[in-house]
């Protein structure tokens, strides 16, 4: 589904990703794990095309990113950002659909798909015709959701997703998003800084460091085969947050 073969990325002179490698195969949630500026959503806009890496390859579905391919590529993907990342001068319903007029879906196709995604994410239907201004943070969240499902794209990718909401909101929506995960049956890859996230949502887990892939494998491989130092530290450090092992 998607191969990166020894990218790197600098800034300014500054490596800030790289050389890594990375596959994600169909139907696989991967969850990209580690501290702040260690490369996670770099590794992601290099996913999405939205920038290009210095050196290495990026292929999905066999098809080697770049200028040309970039723009059809992204249309099979789904993209999810912090709070949703609606535009606040349309409605839910309007940025949901955006993608789509442009495409020129008509009205009772856009409709149809509207009324699915609505169903499957648990949005209440007058949410679509408030701006993002008057919905919740859940709810913008589910409307950002919404949003990247609405082409049916092959790989949902989401960039921290979560962090923004209070606790018992984020608890409900990682709950939901686990179900829809498993009933859409797609690819997902999910950037964040919380290992308890990560191991409640991800079949793997990949945990970064410096631009570079630490360890990969399940949470149980990290917390009992870690690579070295830094993976015990990083997750014992948040230990408490992890569920109980079954019995």
């Amino acid at each position: 589904m998607l191969e990166l073969t020894k990218v790197e990325k600098s800034y300014d002179g500054v490596r800030v990703l790289g050389p890594l490698s990375l596959r994600v195969d169909a139907r696989e949630t991967v969850a990209l794990l580690g501290p702040s500026g260690c490369g996670k959503s770099t590794l992601l806009r290099l996913i999405l095309a939205l920038q290009t890496p210095d050196c290495g390859t990026v292929r999905f579905e066999r098809i080697q990113l770049d200028e040309k391919s970039a723009q059809s590529a992204r249309r099979r993907m789904g993209y999810v950002i912090q709070d949703g990342g609606l535009f606040p001068h349309l409605t839910s319903k309007e940025n949901v659909a955006l993608m789509a007029r442009h495409l020129g879906w008509s009205d009772s196709r856009v409709d149809r798909r509207t009324a699915e995604l609505c169903e499957l994410t648990r949005l209440p239907a007058d949410a679509l015709e408030r701006y993002p201004s008057e919905i919740s943070g859940g709810q913008r969240q589910r409307v950002g959701l919404m949003r990247a499902l609405m082409l049916d794209p092959d790989i949902l990718l989401l960039d921290e997703p979560l962090s923004a909401l209070d606790p018992l909101v984020r608890r409900d929506l990682q709950s939901d998003l686990r179900e829809i995960f498993a009933a859409l049956g797609k690819t997902v890859v999910l950037v964040t800084h919380d290992v308890a996230e990560a191991a409640f949502f991800a079949d793997r887990i990949v945990l970064m460091r410096d631009g570079r892939v630490v360890q990969s494998g399940r949470i149980a491989e990290l917390l009992e085969r870690p690579s070295e130092e830094f993976v015990t530290r990083f997750i014992e450090a948040q230990r408490s947050s992890l569920p109980e092992p079954a019995a």
